[in-house]
């Protein structure tokens, strides 16, 4: 099978759906028992964001799309949308990617100079495979605005621990060859403000609607 055909082909699927249909939920850690929150309080105070206070983002150095070498600091003062997951992931990564960029598509269409501030982040969490013209291809097929990011295992396992990531590499299935292992990883789209803070987890599990109904409620 051609890989970037078929996600190519995902990805025109996906954004014709009305509704999404959600695959199995691959992690076997809740994410709700993942994050910790700062201080004392047991979650944000009414009015803050869903993720006020949650110790989530820090300083990362990764490889985006084009073999460029990126830190945290190069996305300051502008909203980030975080997603980890593997372009060789058979159903729930190009399922979810299609729908954050339809999400943030219509987002645009609607509030074309605050989608300016928005950068979609597609981090791997299978480095292995991943490399940057891999990543290219792979998300040039749900919109030029999505970023690839990589880099070494090291730095992969880096930026997963600072946003609680959970993944694990599964032996390929009888039959395949040992380079068409699966990774079990846990599902999230993390919205990041201007100041590198959490704001809420983006519902890239339902549909592109759903994604900018609620990057229009917290993107100003």
């Amino acid at each position: 099978m051609d890989h970037p055909a078929f996600f190519r082909n995902i990805a025109r699927a996906a954004s014709r759906q009305t509704r999404f249909l959600a695959p199995r939920f691959l992690a076997p850690l809740a994410l709700a028992g993942a994050l910790s929150l700062a201080g004392c309080d047991s979650g944000p105070k009414p009015g803050d964001p869903p993720l006020a206070g949650a110790e989530l983002g820090g300083d990362f150095t990764l490889t985006d799309e084009t073999g460029k070498t990126v830190h945290a600091a190069d996305f300051a003062g502008r909203y980030t949308v975080f997603y980890f997951g593997y372009t060789f992931c058979p159903d729930v990564c190009p399922m979810d990617a299609a729908n954050l960029m339809q999400g943030y598509h219509r987002f645009a269409h609607d509030h074309p100079d605050l989608a300016k501030r928005v950068v979609p982040l597609f981090v791997t969490i299978d480095p292995a495979r991943d490399t940057p013209a891999v990543l290219a291809t792979f998300t040039d097929a749900f919109g030029k605005e999505l970023v690839g990011l990589t880099g070494t295992p090291a730095q992969i396992a880096a930026v997963a621990k600072e946003f609680a990531v959970y993944s694990e590499k599964r032996p390929a299935p009888k039959g395949t060859p040992p380079e068409a292992y699966l990774m079990d990883h846990s599902r999230a789209a993390y919205l990041m403000g201007p100041d590198g803070k959490p704001i809420a987890l983006l519902p890239v599990e339902q549909s592109g609607q759903a994604v900018a109904t609620e990057l229009a409620r917290w993107v100003h």
